[in-house]
């Protein structure tokens, strides 16, 4: 018999509301959009910056929830509460609490949805997995993720993100996981922290709700990884565990080799050499990849299930995944990293398209803006210069005002195009594209480069 992820006794008994439904009503999904609700579905009226869900409510209950949780209101189908994002953190809660899986958190500067992602893949191969969807990383993701945790599942993975201080602590201890990710450390959110160790200190808040005898997964590749390991010892944690290239890691990576679409390594841990295969390219997801074998091992999950498992491992929409668009002769190469940046991303995308031949044209590149970069931004922006000039690219495009930076370090002959807007950008862009190039877009979530995306779909994948 197959057991309903809450009853609505459950709910009630989690978040203390009232209700007059009957409490036997099972729960089987969990959403705060009216639009997209899974069967025997739960919405949370959640206030958010542009939207309350409270407008919402009667719309999910016309669209087939079976309740709605609720802070303020009356009527049928509502259960109660005094707040109801709290009320969501309460069956979040509630959920670890009855959990019995292995749970990982990860956070990062950079790689951290890709290692999350790698991460799941590695589970899956070995148990019921539940996993973080999309970046759904923040102070209502993360608690909607975990509510969404099935009783049965035996692994657990979720990833925390943030833009200020203090907003992983409390994530962390809503996930309690047992393994606690740290990906890298980057110039991301640089304005609201002064500095990298500042960056470093705000991911280490993920140790705060590590489980006891849990361990420290630290990426060795950076700067910052002495910050870490005294924010790891002072918060008293005794297995600490390091990955990368960096000698005497205990997860090392040597021998890394990468072509257009796959990578090669050798991993290293404790007299044992295992040979990573992807199918993707970069040194940056051979970390990500080397991340989720360290993860396995601590779950107790075989190295060479793990290793079958990555080396079907694929980057995801926004995060360098590759596309073939129009005819098999001389299609289109579209390569869309267009869901984050910053100087690390940027530098490991440029470094990948460096290696990348186009199928029979140019190679271009469409560049955003790194946001949230503070006085820094500038210097970081015209920072990327080298890579740009190294990555090949024949035609390059920048959008955003901080690209400015770049277009003057790259001089007028280097710039296709400068634009403020990626909407200005899209028909200068489109008018330019044509089969047999290869194009990476690259830039923070926020310049909107995803739209162009979707227009070069459009345009070349169905003609």
């Amino acid at each position: 018999m197959t057991h309903p992820l809450y009853t609505l006794s459950d709910i009630l008994a989690a978040t203390g509301g009232a209700s007059g439904l009957d409490p036997a009503t099972p729960i089987n999904s969990i959403s705060i959009d009216s639009r997209e609700l899974g069967p025997d579905a739960l919405f949370v009226a959640i206030k958010g910056d542009r939207f309350d869900g409270h407008d919402f409510v009667d719309t999910a209950l016309a669209n087939g929830a079976s309740a709605a949780l609720v802070g303020r209101g009356e009527g049928e189908g509502r259960i109660v509460v005094s707040d109801a994002l709290a009320g969501l953190r309460d069956l979040a809660r509630a959920a670890r609490t009855r959990s019995r899986a292995f749970v990982v958190g990860v956070t990062g500067s950079v790689g951290k949805t890709t290692t999350k992602e790698a991460i799941r893949v590695v589970f899956e191969a070995a148990g019921a997995t539940h996993a973080s969807i999309r970046s759904f990383n923040n102070h209502w993701g993360v608690p909607l993720m975990l509510a969404r945790l099935p009783q049965q599942a035996q692994f657990g993975v979720f990833e925390m993100g943030m833009s200020a201080p203090d907003e992983i602590r409390p994530l962390a201890q809503l996930v309690r996981p047992h393994v606690a990710v740290i990906t890298t450390i980057a110039p991301a959110h640089l304005e609201a922290f002064g500095s990298l160790d500042g960056i470093a200190r705000a991911k280490a808040e993920i140790f705060a709700g590590l489980e006891p005898g849990g361990t420290a997964l630290l990426n060795a590749d950076h700067a910052q990884l002495g910050v870490l390991l005294d924010e790891a010892n002072a918060a008293g944690i005794t297995n600490i565990v390091t990955y990368g290239e960096a000698r005497g890691a205990d997860w090392r990576i040597v021998d890394v080799e990468t072509a257009a679409d796959r990578s090669f390594a050798t991993i290293e841990h404790q007299g044992v050499r295992h040979a990573l295969v992807l199918s993707v390219p970069g040194r940056h997801m051979v970390a990500n990849a080397t991340a989720a074998l360290a993860v396995a091992h601590r779950a107790g999950v075989e190295p060479d299930v793990a290793l079958r498992a990555l080396a079907g491992f694929g980057a995801q929409p926004g995060r360098g995944e590759r596309r073939l668009l129009g005819p098999s002769d001389r299609p289109l190469l579209l390569i869309d990293e267009s869901y984050n940046a910053n100087t690390a991303s940027m530098t490991a995308a440029l470094d990948v398209f460096a290696a990348q031949t186009a199928p029979g044209g140019r190679k271009m590149l469409i560049l955003g803006d790194m946001l949230e970069l503070g006085p820094q931004s500038g210097s970081l922006h015209a920072s990327l210069m080298p890579a740009v000039i190294a990555s090949g690219a024949e035609r390059v495009y920048l959008v955003g005002p901080a690209m400015a930076a770049l277009a003057e370090a790259l001089g007028a002959a280097g710039v296709a195009a400068h634009a403020r807007t990626a909407a200005e950008m899209g028909d200068i862009v489109l008018n330019d594209l044509a089969y047999g190039d290869a194009v990476m877009v690259k830039g923070s979530n926020g310049v909107g480069l995803a739209d162009i995306v979707d227009r070069i779909r459009k345009q070349f994948e169905d003609n």
